[in-house]
């Protein structure tokens, strides 16, 4: 899959995004650090072990480079940045049941409004699965070349 480019500077609100998922009573919150293990677990089942690896990291940074969202105290979806390359956003996932009602776009915009903050102005979205949901969501356009890009030795891919 290949890497996806995003301008920082053009990325659209997402008040009225946060506003209607909390409205339902879902929340979008940075991980904090005693939710790790349960955070890491929860993500081997609903994503991948690879997909935990690059969220462990995101532990390590001050703040968490982690968003999740929860509905109450179940966790329906996470999103990472910063995790196996700095600048680049993923991996990302939102349960089956709570798609496709902006959750995904609202982990997103949380993440790179992040790396605006740090002071990028521009960030890559990694191995990207579905390129129209980026291209929609945020502008985000293909780089040209990027497949296998940094994954390209990753040992998860032999198996």
């Amino acid at each position: 899959m290949p890497d996806m480019l995003v301008k920082l500077y053009e990325l659209p609100e997402m008040s009225d995004i946060l506003s209607r998922l909390y409205g339902h009573g879902i929340e979008i919150r940075r991980a904090m650090a005693p939710d790790k293990t349960h955070i890491l677990s929860w993500i081997r089942e609903h994503s991948s072990e690879g997909a935990a690896g690059e969220a462990d990291v995101c532990f390590s940074h001050t703040p968490i480079s982690l968003f999740l969202a929860t509905r109450g105290k179940a966790i329906v979806g996470y999103a990472c940045y910063d995790a196996t390359a700095p600048n680049f956003f993923g991996p990302t996932r939102v349960v089956d049941s709570e798609q496709n009602k902006g959750i995904g776009k609202a982990l997103l915009l949380k993440s790179l409004y992040a790396l605006e903050a740090q002071g990028y102005a521009y960030a890559i979205i990694g191995g990207v699965g579905p390129q129209h949901f980026y291209e929609k969501c945020v502008g985000a356009t293909l780089i040209e070349g990027s497949k296998p890009g940094i994954y390209k030795d990753y040992l998860g891919a032999q198996q």
